[in-house]
Protein backbone atom coordinates (compact mmCIF):
# COMPACT_ATOMS: atom_id res chain seq x y z
CA UNK A 1 0.00 0.00 0.00
CA UNK A 2 1.18 3.50 -0.78
CA UNK A 3 -0.02 7.05 -0.31
CA UNK A 4 0.73 10.54 -1.59
CA UNK A 5 1.02 13.04 1.26
CA UNK A 6 1.59 16.76 1.40
CA UNK A 7 4.14 18.08 3.88
CA UNK A 8 5.90 21.41 3.87
CA UNK A 9 4.31 22.49 0.58
CA UNK A 10 5.65 19.43 -1.29
CA UNK A 11 4.11 16.10 -2.20
CA UNK A 12 5.72 12.75 -1.38
CA UNK A 13 4.83 9.23 -2.49
CA UNK A 14 5.38 6.99 0.54
CA UNK A 15 4.84 3.39 1.54
CA UNK A 16 5.30 1.63 4.87
CA UNK A 17 8.95 1.43 5.90
CA UNK A 18 10.12 4.32 3.70
CA UNK A 19 12.38 7.04 5.11
CA UNK A 20 11.75 10.51 3.69
CA UNK A 21 13.55 13.80 4.25
CA UNK A 22 11.10 16.68 4.61
CA UNK A 23 11.39 20.30 5.72
CA UNK A 24 12.09 20.73 9.42
CA UNK A 25 9.33 19.69 11.81
CA UNK A 26 9.22 20.45 15.51
CA UNK A 27 9.76 17.33 17.58
CA UNK A 28 12.35 15.14 19.20
CA UNK A 29 13.97 12.08 17.66
CA UNK A 30 11.74 9.10 18.40
CA UNK A 31 8.50 11.08 18.60
CA UNK A 32 5.50 10.28 16.41
CA UNK A 33 4.22 12.44 13.55
CA UNK A 34 0.79 12.24 11.87
CA UNK A 35 0.18 13.55 8.36
CA UNK A 36 -3.47 14.50 7.83
CA UNK A 37 -3.12 15.80 4.26
CA UNK A 38 -3.37 12.58 2.25
CA UNK A 39 -4.02 13.25 -1.44
CA UNK A 40 -4.15 9.68 -2.75
CA UNK A 41 -4.03 6.13 -1.41
CA UNK A 42 -3.23 3.12 -3.52
CA UNK A 43 -2.86 -0.61 -3.28
CA UNK A 44 -5.82 -2.95 -3.80
CA UNK A 45 -8.16 -0.05 -4.53
CA UNK A 46 -7.02 3.46 -5.40
CA UNK A 47 -8.74 6.39 -3.69
CA UNK A 48 -8.20 9.86 -5.08
CA UNK A 49 -9.04 12.83 -2.87
CA UNK A 50 -11.05 15.87 -3.86
CA UNK A 51 -8.55 17.37 -2.79
CA UNK A 52 -7.97 15.17 0.31
CA UNK A 53 -8.95 11.57 1.05
CA UNK A 54 -11.48 11.66 3.89
CA UNK A 55 -10.39 9.85 7.03
CA UNK A 56 -6.96 8.84 5.71
CA UNK A 57 -3.86 9.39 7.84
CA UNK A 58 -0.20 8.49 7.61
CA UNK A 59 1.85 8.12 10.78
CA UNK A 60 5.59 8.03 11.11
CA UNK A 61 8.45 8.37 13.55
CA UNK A 62 11.14 11.05 13.50
CA UNK A 63 14.50 9.33 13.06
CA UNK A 64 16.84 12.28 12.53
CA UNK A 65 17.05 16.09 12.62
CA UNK A 66 19.83 17.49 10.46
CA UNK A 67 20.99 19.80 7.70
CA UNK A 68 21.25 19.12 3.97
CA UNK A 69 24.34 19.54 1.84
CA UNK A 70 25.35 23.09 1.05
CA UNK A 71 23.75 24.72 -1.97
CA UNK A 72 26.01 27.26 -3.67
CA UNK A 73 24.44 30.46 -5.00
CA UNK A 74 26.85 32.13 -7.43
CA UNK A 75 25.97 35.34 -9.26
CA UNK A 76 28.23 36.99 -11.79
CA UNK A 77 27.69 40.10 -13.85
CA UNK A 78 29.58 39.95 -17.09
CA UNK A 79 32.31 42.49 -17.84
CA UNK A 80 31.71 44.38 -14.58
CA UNK A 81 34.10 42.56 -12.28
CA UNK A 82 31.21 41.85 -9.92
CA UNK A 83 30.40 38.49 -8.41
CA UNK A 84 28.90 37.09 -5.22
CA UNK A 85 29.17 33.64 -3.68
CA UNK A 86 26.80 32.50 -0.95
CA UNK A 87 25.98 29.17 0.60
CA UNK A 88 22.80 27.79 2.13
CA UNK A 89 22.10 24.64 4.18
CA UNK A 90 18.44 23.83 4.76
CA UNK A 91 17.28 22.00 7.89
CA UNK A 92 15.48 18.70 7.38
CA UNK A 93 13.69 16.01 9.35
CA UNK A 94 14.01 12.34 8.44
CA UNK A 95 10.74 10.47 9.02
CA UNK A 96 10.22 6.69 8.83
CA UNK A 97 6.68 5.86 7.69
CA UNK A 98 5.04 3.35 10.05
CA UNK A 99 1.37 2.99 9.07
CA UNK A 100 -0.96 4.13 6.32
CA UNK A 101 -4.64 4.17 7.24
CA UNK A 102 -7.07 4.58 4.37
Amino acid sequence: MYAVIQAGGRQYKVSEGDIINIDKLDGEVGSSVTFEKVLLTGGDATKIGQPLVAGATVTGEITEQGRNKKVIIFKKRRRQDSKTLRGFRAHYTAVRIDTIKA
